[in-house]
């Protein structure tokens, strides 16, 4: 018989079934995901060796965790996976407001109800999913909220005065009796609500409106907070943080290649864009160089950091740009180009928050900026540096590239030409090929055209090349023959 299917205190005895605190129950299941070599955080990349050892440390050490980190560095995810560690049901006394442990109950309905009905009190099972709580600390959060009141209305309704503990109406904190209990950015939380977690971190009881209840409540306490909050909007108080039994300190992807995972794993893909839209793997590194760019900007706010949503952001723009640019060219399948980049700005300055001189250049100049810086550190890994001083007689492998453009014309790279037109362009550039041919020939086929785009665009940052906006696209020209024509 599955236990799930006990439905009294007396079978649940028979079945052998023990009470465990939640923290033992935690601790259990970890050690035989461990001892199974079995991955305990699914979808969490870059912790492997840092974050995720500790974590593990600390709930075999069964303490309540600190997430100290900035945004967008899943503190709340891994929050939400801790569920995974927790058995799949509990039993709980049927009708208890606080999820009452049939061999342990606290709460005075329970207690009741065990006295009168003995083996007979009914049994609820509780599925792990339903054991985890979270609760958003905003400056307007109150002791009522989170710990509990008086309800007049329940006096009145079951005709009790005031001094009956029957009249409080339990808050979120007990409700989440042994469950997880996550409370986000702690330190937005007014230090009076913050004094108010004192005693049920330590001495496991509640104070309610005069009433002083010993309620050991079992719950696993998880608190996520920014560095930043501690100078700015408020902080965690001394004691608090003195009864929290670990603080890990939480980091941004230290590889693109982290990155990358990361991006993939949670940006929102349409299955048509899937089909319609080709991602260079070089495109999908230029989407991660731009976040590593803004976390080393000088307009950037290093302190309020640069989230992993906004690569995520960035790809989804990306591939919604190159498709609303083949649905106007009715292309059946296109491929991202280095254009469809600027249709990604919106999801830029949505995420970054600038520095005084950030404010001043502007945030769409800052995210212009941003794609160029990475442009650049990308291509002195794929092409030879290119030098800012150089004798006059010296050679370089971009001097095809610059007289071509010199004799020639320039060309216009357009938002939204097709893909045919597109091509020719760059083909028409002849000496684009024997560079990529020399420095890089085993690069993929089908992504040429978005290395050759991104050869002159690098080219234009370092000034070998110009590059001009209007309306509808860019020009890419000789300087010097733009600057005589300009004459």
């Amino acid at each position: 018989m599955k236990y799930t299917e006990i439905k009294t205190l007396g079978a649940l005895k028979e079945a052998g079934c023990k009470s465990i605190s939640i923290k033992d129950e935690l601790r259990n299941n970890l050690i035989k995901k461990l001892k199974n070599q079995e991955t305990v955080f699914e979808g969490v990349w870059g912790y492997e060796n840092s974050v995720i050892p500790e974590l593990e440390t600390a709930i075999l050490s069964k303490h309540n965790i600190n997430l100290l980190g900035l945004r967008g560095q899943a503190k709340t995810r891994l929050a939400r996976l801790m569920v995974t560690l927790l058995d799949e049901y509990v039993p709980v006394v049927g009708g208890s407001e606080i999820n009452d442990d049939p061999f342990n109950p606290l709460s005075r309905f329970a207690k009741e109800l065990i006295a009168d009905r003995g083996d007979d009190t009914p049994i609820t099972w509780l599925h792990r999913d339903e054991r985890f709580f979270e609760k958003l600390a905003t400056p307007d959060v109150t002791v009522a909220d989170l710990i509990g009141d008086i309800d007049p209305i329940k006096a009145m309704n079951l005709k009790l005065n005031y001094a009956d503990d029957r009249v409080i109406h339990f808050g979120m904190i007990p409700r989440a009796n042994r469950c997880i209990f996550v409370i986000n950015e702690i330190p937005d939380l007014q230090a009076r609500i913050q004094v108010s977690l004192f005693n049920i971190l330590q001495e496991g009881d509640i104070q309610i409106r005069g009433f002083k209840l010993r309620l050991p409540l079992d719950i696993q306490f998880i608190f996520t907070a920014n560095p930043e909050d501690y100078t700015n909007r408020g902080s965690i108080v001394t004691p608090l943080k003195d009864r929290i039994g670990s603080q890990i300190l939480t980091h941004y992807p230290k590889s693109v290649d982290i990155a990358e995972k990361i991006t993939e794993q949670e940006a929102k893909i349409l299955q048509g864009q899937k089909d319609t839209v080709c991602v260079p793997k070089l495109a999908k590194r230029l989407v991660e160089q731009i976040s590593f760019e803004a976390r080393e900007s000088e307009y950037v706010d290093v302190k309020s950091g640069v989230s992993a949503r906004m690569s995520i952001s960035i790809f989804e723009n990306l591939l919604s740009t190159a498709e609303r640019r083949s649905l106007l060219t009715e292309d059946d399948k296109t491929s991202i180009r280095l254009l469809d980049f600027f249709g990604t700005i919106p999801a830029i300055t949505g995420k970054i928050e600038l520095v005084y001189e950030g404010e001043q250049e502007g945030a769409d100049v800052v995210a212009q900026s941003l794609i160029s810086n990475a442009v650049k550190t990308i291509f002195v890994e794929l092409f030879p540096e290119i030098k800012k001083l150089k004798r006059e007689d010296e050679e370089t492998p971009y001097d095809g590239i610059s007289q071509w453009f010199y004799s020639k014309d320039a060309i216009e790279l357009l938002d939204d030409m097709d893909d045919a037109y597109f091509k020719e362009q760059l083909d028409s550039i002849t000496p684009l090929n024997g560079l990529i041919h020399k420095y890089q020939p085993e690069f993929p086929k089908e992504d040429l055209y978005f290395l050759k785009e991104f050869i002159l665009w690098a080219l234009s940052e370092y000034k070998i090349l110009n590059k001009e906006r209007f309306t509808t696209g860019f020009q890419f020209n000789d300087p010097l023959a733009n600057y005589i024509r300009g004459i």
